[in-house]
């Protein structure tokens, strides 16, 4: 494997490949805090011109650019503006992709950004998506792919998992060249850890494609380099992707995700390959971890060697942590408050001092202690930081407050700081546990739906989820009472009876296809992916394929630079060689597959159409509020005893008849919409051979 070196052409170099990277930029972070709203562009910024300074031939990101889901105009706007300031302009770009590109950039234009004639793109990037600004939606689509279709960067390692079980991806490389140097450029977006996790584990769930002989290089003559964004603390095995999952023909891995500065390349014992973590550019979790000074990595690539330097960020506002425990200060007394925020205001000033530094434009620092109060009460933060108001950055929650782990607790259980304070990491109690815990019983809409379109609402601002969840089991409830029976044959009395049972029957067609094995279920009922409320492995493709409906999916895509191994070549439809553009593959190239089993033959990723149930693509009708209350009270007075007496009034009669009606209305297909809200319709089905060719 390659080794660094410290022996090495300059930028000059027609055989050196020169790489600027950098991770998690978080683009918009604290856009609405007056002091804070600009240092997020303020550092990537500065990244875009350590790269022009340095003459690197393109920038790396790995993953997390933009901070939000759905970053803000504001936000999108300033990011433009900064790639076109310095990404187009006259300078030639001296390397070649020569891999299949439309298997790279799986866009409209499948090309590298710089090959378009109407663009004059000197300093390309290349990037991949982060949990932050990974697609979401009906079309899949993330912030990063608005940048892409502007030609301002390169989208690679979008992944669209295929296959029955936890899913199966195949990682096809950016093959370029830059004189005698070829770099593979692998690139993996984020995926949810739990479940990337497991597709690791499991044989022949993750693919990775070697390239093969091309103009006298053998497969060894490739330097490979990995991208991917994921948990690396190993607190639970499970929530974090272990660095002897990856393949051992790998030279360089840029490991994304994780905040903390460690860009000097650390070598994996019995791997041999190096990994270097850049961090974040821009302090987002005010913890030990990201006071550490932020640095990018310059890498220089020549042959199979390769030489990295780091180079310090200047612009990144100053940050000081300290952590205080109260009941070890010798001067502080427990019942005299005034001493400990004495105390503490001491610390705050030396941590004040400590950040000032003579620059040109001197920054508020940020400043946070972690404050133990065992044994002491606490104080206001909010009061506390007034009197920092216009001195720190972040006046409102310079004190953290906690208290001493319990004793019963191990090292090999001690959570660390960044684990316990980064918000993505934390377990959410799911709407299952809620209703099983206040004893719940849903009559109409399956708990698992309404879990799966609230995580869609919470988490990807999907704010037609409710509706797309209610409306697909209405239509669902409705078609299927029509089909069993004639409307004018029902009893009034047995409509509710018949709804519950309808949901029954959906929920246990649901649980056999699961203990099957060979399906997953949706919200329509439809085969997607496999999912349990207790061990749940589904991250947002999942949620996504579950509530618009099944995809068909070709993650077994065979490229003109690419071929599989000759046992799985018979069932994947060849292709023909792309021809448009410079740089793209030849049929001199082949392709292998690394397995980490061989235990089990090898799977061949098939692509599956999945047709559209006739009852999703029917119109929604509007249900109001009042029908599902009155439904509810006519099956409670429905499971109540009936006497002689009484009972059966006119009131009572001309209530059930009211709600009978109501749920009448909803069965029906035909009613008429309400004049003040205009019909809308369930999204309608959206079928994809995902990992096809595009052509024009």
């Amino acid at each position: 494997m390659s080794e660094p070196t410290q022996a090495m052409g300059g930028g000059g170099d027609i055989n050196t490949l020169r790489i600027l990277v950098a991770t998690d930029c978080h683009l918009g972070y604290m856009e609405k805090d007056e002091i804070l709203r600009f240092d997020s562009f303020q550092a990537f910024e500065e990244i875009c011109s350590l790269a022009d300074q340095n003459k690197v031939d393109f920038i790396l990101l790995g993953g997390d650019l933009f901070h939000e889901n759905k970053p803000s105009r504001s936000t999108l706007v300033k990011t433009i503006e900064i790639l076109r300031r310095y990404c187009l302009n006259d300078q030639p770009v001296k390397f070649q992709v020569v891999s299949d590109q439309t298997v790279n950039f799986p866009n409209r234009f499948g090309q590298v950004n710089y090959e378009d004639p109407n663009f004059n793109v000197g300093l390309p990037v290349f990037t991949i998506h982060g949990n932050h600004d990974d697609p979401a939606g009906v079309d899949n689509l993330s912030a990063i792919d608005i940048l892409s279709a502007c030609n301002l960067v390169n989208y690679f390692g979008k992944m669209d998992l295929g296959g029955s079980g936890v899913g199966q991806i195949a990682v096809y490389p950016v093959l370029i060249k830059k004189g005698t140097t070829s770099v593979a450029l692998y690139g993996l977006g984020n995926i949810r850890d739990e479940r990337l996790n497991r597709m690791f584990q499991t044989p022949h769930s993750v693919q990775w494609m070697r390239p093969g002989a091309q103009d006298g290089d053998s497969v060894s003559d490739w330097f490979n380099i990995l991208v991917l964004h994921q948990n690396r603390i190993k607190t639970n095995p499970k929530s974090a992707i272990n660095e002897h999952f990856l393949p051992r023909f790998l030279d360089f891995v840029v490991w994304g995700h994780e905040h903390e500065c460690l860009v000097d390349p650390q070598e994996v014992p019995g791997m041999g390959f190096h990994i270097t973590q850049p961090g974040s550019s821009v302090a987002t979790s005010l913890i030990d971890g990201e006071a550490k000074p932020k640095h990018v990595l310059l890498l220089e690539i020549k042959g199979n060697q390769y030489r990295p330097t780091k180079i310090p960020l200047k612009s990144v506002r100053p940050f000081e942590y300290a952590e205080v425990v109260l009941k070890d200060e010798a001067d502080v007394d427990p019942d005299d408050q005034a001493s400990v925020l004495e105390h503490l205001d001491k610390i705050v000033r030396n941590l004040i001092e400590k950040s000032s530094q003579p620059t040109s434009e001197p920054k508020l620092p940020l400043v946070r202690i972690k404050v133990d109060y065992s044994g002491f009460s606490t104080i206001n933060p909010q009061r506390f930081g007034q009197k920092y108001v216009g001195k720190v950055a972040n006046p409102q929650d310079i004190l953290i407050f906690s208290k001493s782990a319990k004793k019963h607790q191990t090292t090999g259980d001690h959570i660390d700081d960044a684990e316990k304070l980064r918000p993505e990491e934390l377990n959410q109690q799911t709407i299952e546990a809620l209703v099983a815990e206040n004893n719940l019983k849903m009559e109409i809409l399956p708990v698992d739906d309404l879990d799966i379109a609230l995580h869609d609402f919470v988490n990807k601002d999907d704010k037609m989820a409710f509706y797309a969840c209610l409306q697909r089991n209405l239509e669902e409830t409705r078609s299927k009472l029509s089909s069993e029976a004639d409307k004018s044959k029902i009893e009034e009395e047995d409509i509710i009876v018949k709804i519950s049972e309808c949901m029954q029957d959906r929920v246990k067609e649901r649980s056999l296809r699961t203990k099957e094995g060979t399906q997953f279920t949706d919200t329509g009922g439809k085969s997607v992916a496999a999912q349990s409320s207790l061990n749940s492995f589904s991250d947002d493709e999942d949620t996504r394929d579950m509530l618009l409906g099944a995809r068909s999916t070709d993650v077994g895509r065979k490229s003109s630079g690419f071929t599989r191994p000759s046992k799985d070549t018979a069932d994947v439809p060849k292709r023909g060689a792309s021809k448009r553009g410079r740089g793209r593959g030849t049929n001199s190239m082949k392709q292998t597959t690394l397995s980490f089993s061989q235990s089990r033959s090898s799977t061949v990723i098939r692509s599956e159409e999945v047709a559209s149930s006739p009852e999703e693509e029917a119109d929604a009708n509007e249900v109001e509020n009042s029908e599902e209350e009155s439904a509810q009270q006519v099956g409670r007075k429905r499971a109540a005893p009936r006497g002689r007496g009484r009972g059966r009034g006119s009131t009572a009669k001309r209530g059930r008849k009211t709600d009978i009606a109501s749920i009448q209305s909803m069965m029906s297909k035909d009613d008429d919409d309400s004049e003040a809200e205009p019909p809308k319709k369930a999204p309608p089905r959206v079928t994809r051979n995902y990992g096809a060719i595009r052509r024009r």
